[in-house]
């Protein structure tokens, strides 16, 4: 085995030859959706649609269009927009419906409408639910598949099959389960992919069953859900047993109690089983991604998730802080920068300097000189007591980093700002603007509420000398409150999204109350876009 200081941390542990090809298929976008509380807009299913893409997975599944509004233009919007690096976009759907053909069944063409090279097809591969959920025989279900599958390949598409209740069905029914296998490579499918959809088994199982099923020779994928909470093992055991392909999401969102994490799963095969599933690079940025993805979710990060959570290298005093001491990575069982974490002494709330080089590096800044970088995280860190979160708001980040650096942060100044609503009128809001060294002058504006009427007036301020920013746009708008227990009187944190052409940025205020927060989240996003220069060329 591999080792690191003193051999205190193990990396590679699992003698396994990877298989080639091998998949990570990430299906945050479809079934992380249906977790309870998560709402995708098209806007934001694009903004995590290029974080996943960031972090070098195989594919990524947008969602089942025909089959809901929003995903339907979630896949037209991004056949204009969506340009993928290293992933490749795949659409959801299901088998033709019992007694249609492939060829005239409109959720089939809606796939087809979809423009992806890549479709995955759910299909029943457990008895009960042929007989009891799609009322017809186990003749016609394996007929849906072939038919739906051979119709697919013959368009040019690559197709992909999801055994839906695969592993239940292989319990009851061993001999008609892979069956459904079978069939589906043989009309053309790329991988059958075996599907824990009650998320009820456990590692022994599946590594049982998966081992049969391997023996027809088929390629196999595994999708888990974490119902026993042996998702990301249950993945792994059906890795061991001969899988090529695994699917789960970022953060392990999904129904229930979710899929098997991505941000668990990517890493253990690339530092445990010493396999190339994603770059050296990329897996520096998983705890940034990870945190990303919680933030467009509108999801609060879990502290203690493997990997990714800000408790996962953190240490209190006593025989860990003495050890400690002596070799950082003695109570730890990988280096955290492998992942973009940091490691933290509970006792002086270290900050992670590693990750500010990291971040600030990628927007374009030079933060070599190790006492900078020690000096800005101890910045972050203040800010973040304070409510500020930076993992989500890199046009923040960025500004934070040039005033540390000295840098101009806008080329204006705002002075008081003052906001009167109404019931039964529009908001009007006067802010004071100041240009150079000229003094600040008022501007009004009036709006739907008092955050859309402050922006009106930042807007009357700003576009006569900055034309550009007439084209720019708030497409997305989230409060948190960070002080539940206090109510009304809770701390206020307001992430702003500001699109202006293909450019999109978000900010990050923090107040004592919501108009507050999203005061100082606005002056920053127009803040950004004037100091990097976004729209300059636009008319």
């Amino acid at each position: 085995m591999d080792a690191h200081s003193n051999g205190a941390i193990m990396t590679t542990q699992v003698r396994l030859a990877q298989p080639e090809p091998f998949h990570v298929f990430d299906t945050t976008l479809r079934d992380g959706t249906q977790q309870e509380g998560i709402r995708l807009t098209v806007h934001d299913k694009l903004r995590v649609a290029r974080l996943i893409d960031e972090l070098g997975v195989t594919f990524i599944e947008g969602g089942w269009p025909g089959a809901n509004p929003n995903d339907t233009e979630f896949f037209e919007v991004a056949s204009q927009e969506l340009t993928l690096k290293n992933a490749t976009l795949v659409a959801f759907g299901a088998t033709r419906r019992v007694g249609m053909t492939a060829a005239t069944d409109p959720l089939t063409q809606a796939l087809v409408d979809a423009k992806t090279d890549v479709i995955c097809l759910v299909a029943k591969s457990h008895d009960r639910h042929v007989f009891e959920a799609l009322k017809t025989t186990l003749e016609e279900n394996l007929e849906m598949v072939r038919d739906t599958v051979t119709y697919l390949v013959s368009l040019g598409k690559r197709v992909f099959v999801d055994c839906e209740h695969f592993f239940n069905g292989y319990l009851d029914n061993p001999t008609y389960a892979k069956l459904v296998v079978a069939t589906a490579a043989e009309a053309g499918a790329e991988v059958a992919v075996l599907c824990d959809t009650n998320g009820g088994m456990l590692p022994s199982t599946v590594h049982e069953i998966v081992t049969d099923v391997a023996r027809l020779g088929v390629p196999l994928g595994i999708h888990c859900h974490n119902d026993t909470a042996c998702a990301v093992a249950n993945t792994l055991a059906g890795v061991n047993a001969g899988i090529m392909h695994i699917q789960g999401t970022i953060n392990g969102y999904g129904e229930r109690t979710g899929n098997a994490d991505l941000t668990a799963l990517i890493p253990n095969l690339k530092i445990k089983y010493g396999w190339n599933v994603i770059s050296d690079e990329a897996l520096r940025d998983l705890t940034r991604i990870s945190h990303s993805v919680a933030e467009i979710a509108n999801q609060s990060p879990s502290a203690r998730q493997a990997y990714v959570g800000v408790s996962s290298f953190a240490h209190k005093a006593g025989l860990h802080a003495s050890a400690i001491k002596v070799d950082a990575n003695m109570y730890q069982h990988i280096d955290p920068d492998l992942v973009g974490n940091g490691m933290r002494m509970l006792i002086s709330d270290m900050a992670g300097r590693a990750n500010i080089q990291i971040k600030a590096e990628q927007l374009g800044h030079d933060l070599s000189d190790r006492d900078l970088a020690a000096q800005l995280a101890d910045r972050v860190k203040e800010r973040e007591l304070a409510g500020y979160s930076y993992e989500a708001a890199d046009a923040s980040f960025d500004l934070l980093v040039r005033k540390e650096l000295g840098q101009p942060t806008a080329p204006f100044y705002v002075g008081a700002w003052r906001v009167f609503t109404d019931q039964d009128e529009d908001s009007q809001a006067v802010v004071r603007v100041g240009f150079c060294c000229d003094a600040p002058k008022p501007f009004l504006g009036e709006g739907n509420g008092p955050v859309n009427a402050l922006d009106q007036a930042l807007r009357q301020a700003l576009i006569p000398q900055y034309p550009q920013l007439a084209h720019a746009e708030l497409t997305d708008y989230r409060v948190r409150l960070l002080d539940n227990g206090h109510g009304t009187d809770a701390i206020t944190r307001v992430l702003i999204d500001m699109r202006l052409g293909h450019e999109t940025w978000t900010t990050v205020g923090v107040g004592e109350n919501v108009i507050e927060a999203s005061w100082e989240a606005l002056v920053e996003a127009y803040a950004y876009a004037l100091v990097t220069g976004i729209g300059e060329d636009s008319d």
